[in-house]
């Protein structure tokens, strides 16, 4: 099931037929109100598409609400967006987003996008198994997706906690951008490297005074010593 939160009937109805002939389940929504009246009910949506302009709450603020909850943070989200501007791109992969699509789009191009991050997020699921990992305090369970640092559970998106993995297990060697730009969004991703370089903050705010674990490779990318 792909819910579609879009205020504008045409595009929402569109996007729904779309993808219901496509072979998905899915269902629309105008606002946020309605949307999470459905997940209170029982509802978990394979993926969520997002518009950002939304009326009453708008759809960063939707977002942040779905990763600030346990039953929904872990639940791929795609923003669709009439605005160009690279303030609400990173705003959006900030705050958690999976990916995002721009005004107007091609129903195809956006089909195609949803099948990427459905695989991206199920590939990286699978990956994890049962992995653990350590250093400086800071402790990843794969299995159950908990992240300690200092003894505190950390709350992290699905991307945020692949790229702490990759890191992790690779600690002493240094992650380009484009590496993890590839393992963890898939190489038919459509963005570009600032993209990790928006995680990596996001990440090191989370982890407060560890955050410092994460060192930055000048040039490179980046790496957690050994």
């Amino acid at each position: 099931m792909i819910y579609c939160v879009e205020d504008d009937g045409g595009i929402r109805e569109l996007v729904v037929y779309s993808l219901r002939n496509t072979g998905f389940e899915a269902k629309g929504f105008e606002s946020g109100e309605p949307l999470f009246e459905a997940l209170k009910n029982g509802g978990r949506p394979e993926l969520i598409l997002l518009d950002i302009m939304l009326p009453g709450e708008d759809g960063l603020s939707i977002l942040k609400k779905l990763r600030s909850a346990p039953d929904t943070r872990d639940i791929p989200v795609i923003l669709l967006t009439a605005k160009n501007a690279e303030f609400d791109k990173v705003s959006g992969l900030d705050g958690g987003a999976d990916d995002y699509v721009t005004k107007p789009f091609g129903i195809m191009e956006l089909i195609s996008r949803i099948k990427a991050v459905l695989r991206r997020s199920g590939g990286a699921a699978e990956s994890k198994a049962d992995e653990e990992y350590s250093a400086f305090g800071v402790h990843l369970n794969a299995k159950k997706h908990i992240v300690t640092s200092g003894g505190n559970e950390v709350e992290l998106t699905l991307k945020e906690f692949e790229v702490l993995r990759l890191l992790l297990k690779n600690r002493g060697s240094v992650m380009t951008r484009d590496t993890l730009l590839d393992r963890v969004w898939g190489y038919d991703f459509d963005g570009e490297t600032r993209t990790v370089d928006v995680h990596i903050r996001t990440l090191r705010r989370k982890l407060g005074e560890r955050g410092s674990i994460i060192k930055t490779v000048r040039g490179v990318g980046y790496r957690i010593e050994d």
